[in-house]
């Protein structure tokens, strides 16, 4: 299973990629940012890239070291804002929300394009009433598609100043009633099982290395498997959960291999379904970027 945004998000293009590099549109701006997946050639020249970017991130000498991945500078080519907002228009009816984006002290500028099918699966998978938890749930997209849809949600994120970010998009998007949460989230995993509170609907999106607020250290390779086995603990008999990972060198089987050891799924009483989440250029260049698997019961 592969999976892509749809071409009606007019908010954001993937323009062309290769060399190690992504031209991307968002809204009105148009950026350069490394892409080490696209080792391939790009289809325009670079003169043509230039012409066409508002700005390019510059890497910084730790760039691709654990802790410092996404480091360095942005490089203003044309005048732009140092942040704007995108809408997210839905493929169902009530599935939409505003996104600010910014330039960031990383590549980054406030969300990932690919993941608009998980929105999809969270908004459908979604109702009034349901508690949904998200971790490590960065600038709240995730968070937004469940809202919107009615669930009780529950954000968490190691980052205090993403967690405000976040609460501005629920406040730009006419949302409100998110619960914010700065924490570990192995930490908040375990108290929540130990106290017997469970969600309809979990999200997670590890990265491969990180810190919690008071200094805790993660390491996906070594921490993702127990960390399901709490939530396995904390995610009702009958509910879903999206799992996604960025970290190369993982592949959609290990993705299903790890949520079915860790939930101990056994018969035919779940579904379980993993592939990738990709971005297509306008030249029909297809550019993975992250594993997905779902579970549902």
């Amino acid at each position: 299973m592969t999976e892509y945004p749809s071409q009606n998000w007019r908010d954001y293009e993937l323009i062309d990629c290769g060399d190690g590099e992504k031209l991307e549109r968002f809204g009105q701006f148009t950026m350069i940012r490394p892409e080490p997946k696209a080792i391939w050639s790009k289809t325009m020249d670079q003169a043509e890239w230039l012409k066409l970017a508002h700005t390019r991130f510059s890497p910084g000498a730790g760039f691709g070291k654990a802790g410092k991945e996404d480091s360095g500078t942005w490089d203003r080519l044309k005048k732009m804002e140092d942040q704007w907002h995108i809408i997210y228009p839905g493929l169902q009816k009530g599935l939409e929300f505003d996104l600010r984006l910014g330039l960031t002290s990383f590549k980054h500028v406030g969300v990932f394009p690919e993941q608009a099918p998980n929105w999809e699966f969270i908004y459908s998978h979604s109702k009034p009433g349901i508690k949904v938890l998200n971790l490590f749930a960065y600038t709240g997209a995730a968070s937004l598609a469940a809202k919107a849809a009615g669930a009780d949600v529950t954000h968490l994120d190691s980052v205090r100043q993403v967690v405000t970010w976040a609460r501005g998009n629920m406040e730009s998007s006419g949302l409100d009633g998110i619960r914010w949460v700065v924490e570990d989230a192995m930490k908040f995993a375990k108290r929540e099982a130990k106290r017997g509170n469970r969600y309809s609907g979990i999200i997670l999106d590890p990265p491969a290395y990180g810190h919690g607020p008071d200094g805790e250290r993660w390491k996906l390779d070594d921490c993702l498997f127990g960390l399901l086995q709490n939530v396995a603990q904390i995610l009702e008999p009958t509910g879903w959960m999206v799992l996604n990972l960025y970290s190369n060198g993982y592949s959609a089987l290990l993705g299903e291999t790890v949520v079915r050891e860790a939930f101990k799924l056994k018969g035919d009483s779940y579904t379980l379904e993993s592939g990738e989440l990709a971005l297509r250029d306008r030249f029909g260049k297809d550019l993975p970027l992250s594993i997905v698997v779902r579970l549902t019961r």
